[in-house]
């Protein structure tokens, strides 16, 4: 009788497929763990909102003073009430190069010695432009305040515009938006805008276009810092290890001699009515789609700004983003979705975002119009609610817990007219919020029939199916024909 005799490595492959049948695979195990809910949040971290100090200086200049002596810095921030929104007509970009030119020379120091100084001393500068105002924000170690107040009042009073560094500074900018023109996500925000708002300054591109920019002169950078720069049109800030009465003293010995000026009436144009208006912005060659949904919104003084933010947290933000769950959890159509809600002086806008593949383009499109309809005619549910009530009100904590973030809550409520006794009580106001509170802001202002859309992408890989999935008139422009600042846009 003959003995088989087995090769090693057919050995090997019986043992392997006697693994392969004895041991359950991982999708099998995977029925038998347990599941359970994540956790509940911890409770809210009580928020104790330092003291502060509002004085005022006889040319109109206004100071917070705050006590934080919790870190040995000290942060300055002076703001500016004037920025993108009020750019000369077929100019925009001008305050946002004037903003970026502070740093880069006053009349007593170079670009190279400003970086070195702030540099010698561990400190930090930033400066720029938003749309309403522009800032000078410096941060230095307590030993280096009387140093931090000179830097800040020589870069905001002093600025050189030398002709050197303005064509070093457009040249930057313009390198950007050739940057910021091929990405879809840049080009879909900044057609919004002007879909939103129209001809209101709000809607222009903040750094401009590259037709603007190359128009910007010396002259206009002159123009506009000696028309806005003045004290009675500023905020400062001055927050951290300081003693309330010295700081003070160091402010009136630099800004006291700095001049008040008449400022330039306020161009208080009316805000559109929300209008449906679909718009394909035609970039051949592209894999993806960014789609931009929304429509104008309130102005921050608005009583039902905080009821309203919280809407749009549930629909697209921390806490909540109905959007991120049917567009990425169910559908897997999107890696992100979110909605956001920007308010400003005389109005804001919502916006819902995402990017997916050119193919799956409307039926995203439609997902998303139909949640923003959902949010105004559905209650959303106690649990949507409290996820948003305590995501916001347990990260309040954080936005008081530095110097900077301190100086930035007080300077945004009084650029705003808000009450600063508000401040402390956020995470109570919030949680006062209710379901019918939610339900009554967003019937009455939300309209969902009124949406702009904006779709960035390869137009022929999407155009048959949005009509299919009800959108009918549609507007396709090609993106070598896009002009940012048309009227008639």
């Amino acid at each position: 009788m003959k003995l088989a005799i087995f090769q090693p490595v057919t050995i090997i492959l019986l043992a392997f497929l006697l693994l392969v049948v004895s041991v359950p695979t991982v999708a099998q195990r995977s029925t038998d763990w347990p599941r359970e809910s994540p956790p509940p949040p911890l409770p809210a971290k009580e928020a104790t909102f330092p003291h502060y100090e509002i004085r005022n200086l006889d040319n109109g200049l206004q100071v917070v003073l705050v006590k934080h002596h919790e870190q040995p810095a000290v942060n300055l921030r002076l703001m500016i009430g004037a920025g993108s929104a009020s750019d000369p007509e077929g100019k925009s970009g001008v305050a946002a190069l004037t903003g970026q030119l502070l740093a880069q020379g006053t009349t007593d120091l170079g670009a190279t010695e400003i970086a070195e100084k702030v540099d010698a001393v561990g400190g930090v500068l930033d400066v720029g432009a938003g749309t309403e105002l522009s800032f000078v924000n410096v941060l230095v170690m307590t030993d280096s305040f009387e140093f931090g107040i000179d830097f800040v009042g020589d870069i905001a009073r002093n600025p050189s515009f030398t002709q050197a560094e303005i064509d070093r500074q457009r040249q930057q900018v313009l390198s950007g938006l050739r940057v910021s023109y091929d990405d879809p996500g840049y080009l879909a925000g900044v057609v919004f805008g002007r879909l939103v708002y129209g001809e209101h300054p709000y809607g222009m591109p903040p750094n401009g276009t590259p037709e603007s920019v190359q128009q910007i002169t010396r002259d206009d950078l002159q123009a506009f810092h000696n028309a806005y720069y003045a004290p009675n049109n500023a905020l400062l800030a001055v927050v951290g290890d300081i003693d309330v009465d010295e700081a003070f003293l160091e402010v009136e010995r630099v800004f006291g001699d700095w001049a008040q000026k008449a400022m330039p009436a306020v161009r208080e144009m009316e805000m559109l009515q929300p209008a449906h208006r679909v718009v394909v912005v035609d970039k051949p060659g592209s894999l993806q789609t960014a789609i931009r949904v929304g429509h104008v919104a309130l102005p921050r003084v608005s009583p039902d700004y905080q009821a309203f933010d919280v809407a749009i947290k549930i629909l697209g933000g921390e806490g909540g983003n109905r959007l991120g769950s049917v567009l990425r959890t169910e559908r897997s159509l999107t890696y992100s979705a979110s909605a956001d809600f920007v308010s400003r002086r005389f109005g804001g806008d919502f916006m819902g975002k995402t990017e997916t593949r050119s193919a799956a383009t409307a039926e995203v499109l439609r997902l998303m119009v139909d949640e923003v309809a959902r949010l105004r005619g559905e209650r959303v549910s106690p649990r949507e609610l409290e996820n948003a009530q305590a995501y916001l009100a347990g990260s309040f904590p954080l936005a008081i817990e530095t110097p900077n973030a301190i100086a930035a809550q007080v300077l945004e409520s009084l650029l705003y007219g808000l009450d600063l006794d508000d401040l402390p009580r956020y995470p109570n106001r919030i949680n006062q919020l209710t379901v019918n509170d939610i339900q009554q802001v967003t019937q009455m202002h939300l309209q969902p029939e009124s949406l702009s859309i904006v779709l960035v992408g390869e137009a022929s890989a999407f155009l048959s199916d949005l009509q299919a999935a009800g959108f009918k008139d549609v507007e396709v422009m090609s993106i070598e024909d896009l002009d940012l600042e048309s009227v008639d846009f």
